[in-house]
């Protein structure tokens, strides 16, 4: 009633209502459209997903993996692997295959170079103990006391630090750009800016929006740099743009050969109840 009460003031006083930021798609997966920095081409938004790995198996998918063999969008590698997300896994080379930096799941390596980049995310954890996802800043932490607990590593740009700085280097030059962060309650931010922003100007502005974001890290920009989501009957896909018309958004996403997608958890297991033990009779007669 107080909500209802609120919206029809504002609509008598000629404001308009405020628009909620999150918006739960499924439990465990919601999705956020804010406003970013003022003055850049495009539609200035910044859509985030927040994904709860208690309710969702992230993982890493990717063309040179076994079975897979081919690029496919965002959206392609979400249909085929029964995703509700996915964005980019991480920059790659110029064979379309392999990452600029450590790459590898408990089955298949990649990428085995460690870079001099500073972010690694970690997923499917080998400890029933630890957090199913989690960010490492190698300035604050050693990556072979992490490497051995996950079965999933992804090296990439580091973003926002562990003490949550902006640590992107100020620049002139303006990208979309797609990221992977992490929230103070250990759920994952696929993040996704069409409008070609600063990379620094983006990170303050992540940083300034109610995201309660700990950690992130950078894993494409331009038109490559793609978001999939589907859930409450909604569907979602946003593009980049070409760097040389940061206005204009390619017309669909480009194949690209590794994504980290979001696939929901099935419920868990029914068991029966053993069957109860009948005592033996003896039979009637004799």
């Amino acid at each position: 009633m107080l909500a209802a009460a609120l919206c029809a003031a504002l609509l008598l006083g000629g404001a308009s209502p405020p628009a909620l930021a999150w918006q739960a798609l499924e439990p465990g997966l919601d999705l956020g459209l804010f406003d970013g920095p003022a003055g850049a081409p495009g539609d200035g938004k910044i859509a985030v997903v927040r994904i709860d790995p208690r309710r969702y198996r992230v993982v890493l998918l990717g063309a040179s993996m076994p079975g897979e063999g081919a690029l496919r969008t965002a959206r392609e590698w979400a249909a085929r692997h029964g995703a509700a997300a996915a964005i980019n896994a991480a920059m790659y080379q110029a064979d379309y295959r392999t990452s600029v930096s450590l790459m590898r799941t408990r089955d298949h390596v990649n990428q085995p170079r460690v870079s001099k980049d500073r972010a690694v995310l970690a997923l499917d954890p080998l400890e029933a103990a630890l957090p199913p996802a989690r960010i490492v800043d190698l300035d604050c932490e050693e990556l072979r006391t992490v490497a051995p607990r996950y079965g999933t590593l992804i090296q990439s740009i580091r973003m926002v630090s562990c003490a949550r700085k902006n640590v992107w280097a100020p620049s002139a030059r303006r990208t979309s750009a797609a990221a992977i962060g992490i929230d103070g309650k250990g759920r994952l931010l696929f993040i996704h800016a069409r409008s070609a922003w600063p990379v620094h100007d983006l990170v303050d502005a992540l940083l300034a929006l109610p995201l309660d974001l700990r950690q992130a890290m950078y894993v494409e920009g331009g038109p490559e740099a793609q978001l999939y989501v589907r859930g409450g009957g909604r569907e979602v896909e946003r593009v980049g743009a070409f760097e040389s018309s940061p206005a204009a958004a390619a017309s669909d996403g480009w194949p690209i050969p590794n994504v980290v997608a979001a696939i929901p958890r099935g419920p868990p297991p029914r068991t029966s109840p053993p069957p109860r033990l009948r005592p033996r009779t003896r039979p009637r007669g004799g």
